[in-house]
């Protein structure tokens, strides 16, 4: 949730990033004689570029050119931010920007979009999960760096932009005129279900998702009173966001207990989080839908709860982001968007690679852009992921193998959302042992 070197948001920066404001020491070993001279080799390169190339080439594109270069040795999450990318990504956490409402990802060299964002202008033109990104107004975009792929994507409400796309079983290239807009994204969207159960879908963990889920989940209490039977939490193709919302959320079904620890190099970024009882939901059934677009804080969410037996997990495995990402202003108003730790479960599990396994696994048999497992990307297939952390490893037990269930689900193809159909028979299943139980 295939090779790829990034995976990135056209608005919000995605799958992937849980931010946490940390300030670190840079430990420099430059008294060493081999780092020295490795300097030596960077200054005279720069210096033979400014002297000898062709033509004139401007400091910072240099200085930036080698930044990038640098981080891109790296995991595919850390990487520079110019100072328009790093004024656009503090919009971003606001759940607001100028774009198409795109998620994008780069795989062998193509632009692949993941998805489109419900309600927004690449959603209503047709832009689908899996369209490869040929042309951007005309230039090839083979081989682009995405993060020059999302600026030229970018711009003004009202400003028209041409992007070419191929499509598996579509034979020629498609150009999709779309006008950019604001994109305003929902971080909670709610409904009311029969029989009075709750559903609440956390889009992405922007800086007020934990209050908006407070109030949507209070909607649903004042329209029920004391029959909300349980609640759906959905975490669907959700790309993760801040740190301390997927604490927040978390900390809402918990009343106590560790939600998720972050071990790294430096002591700075070595933190821990835990629940606090003031403020925590009804202990009504909860179930969690994730699939392979669950990435990072969502991924947070889903193993906090599970390990702790608050909710069922349901759906598919989860995109496996297990490493924190801290934003690191530079003086030139730039940004370092670096890996700092890796973040565990509370019985001290890595999500890196590996991802949250459902407790009960159900594929989805929805259209591709519900569905980002359709896309196959996960943490896994991206270049230059590091492998997870196995010392005191808790493994969940899974229930059945995915063909098994898919063979006895007996559910049609078109059905709609063949989740939160076995979602809601879960929690009416628990209602019921739970009322049997009592009468006995």
């Amino acid at each position: 949730m295939f090779k790829i070197n990034q995976v990135l948001s056209l608005g919000f920066v995605i799958m992937l990033i849980a931010l946490s404001p940390v300030i670190f020491s840079v430990d420099v070993l430059a008294n060493e004689d081999n780092d020295y001279k490795n300097l030596e080799v960077l200054t005279d390169v720069l210096s033979l570029v400014r002297g000898s190339y062709v033509e004139e080439v401007d400091m910072d594109t240099l200085i930036y050119g080698a930044i990038r270069g640098m981080l891109d040795t790296l995991d595919p999450h850390s990487s520079f931010l110019t100072p328009e990318m790093y004024e656009a990504m503090q919009a971003e956490t606001h759940g607001e920007f100028g774009g198409l409402g795109i998620e994008i990802t780069v795989r062998e060299g193509e632009l692949i979009i993941v998805s489109p964002i419900e309600d927004t202008p690449a959603y209503a033109a047709g832009i689908k999960a899996g369209d490869t990104i040929i042309k951007i107004d005309g230039k090839a975009t083979r081989d682009m760096e995405i993060m020059e792929a999302v600026r030229m994507m970018r711009g003004s409400k009202g400003e028209a932009i041409t992007i070419t796309v191929s499509r598996d079983g579509v034979v020629d290239p498609q150009d999709f005129t779309i006008v950019r807009d604001i994109i305003q994204i929902q971080s909670v969207k709610s409904d009311f279900l029969k029989d009075s159960y709750g559903y609440v879908r956390v889009l992405q963990f922007q800086d007020r998702t934990g209050n908006d889920l407070k109030d949507h989940l209070l909607a649903l209490h004042q329209n029920y009173g004391e029959k909300l039977q349980g609640v759906i939490l959905d975490l669907r193709n959700n790309p993760g966001g801040l740190l301390d919302q997927a604490v927040a959320v978390s900390n809402l079904f918990l009343k106590e207990g560790l939600i998720v620890y972050t071990e790294g190099r430096d002591s700075e970024v070595q933190m821990s989080f835990s629940a606090q009882e003031d403020g925590t939901e009804p202990d009504y059934p909860l179930i969690v839908l994730i699939n392979g677009g669950s990435a990072s804080a969502a991924e947070i969410v889903a193993g906090a709860l599970q390990d702790h037996g608050r909710a069922i997990i349901l759906g598919t495995q989860s995109f496996g982001k297990g490493s924190v990402q801290t934003i690191i202003p530079l003086d030139d108003m730039s940004g370092l968007r670096l890996t700092t730790s890796r973040y565990f479960t509370p019985l001290g599990r890595s999500i890196q690679v590996r991802g949250i396994r459902p407790d009960i696994i159900v594929p989805s048999l929805t259209t591709a852009h519900l569905d980002g497992t359709n896309m196959s990307i996960r943490e896994q297939d991206l270049e230059n992921h590091f492998q997870p952390t196995l010392e005191n490893e808790v493994d969940m037990p899974r229930t059945q193998p995915e063909e098994e269930i898919e063979e006895k689900s007996g559910l049609s193809k078109d059905s709609l959302d063949n989740q939160l159909l076995r979602a809601i028979d879960h929690l009416k299943g628990i209602n019921i042992i739970n009322k049997n139980r009592s009468v006995s």
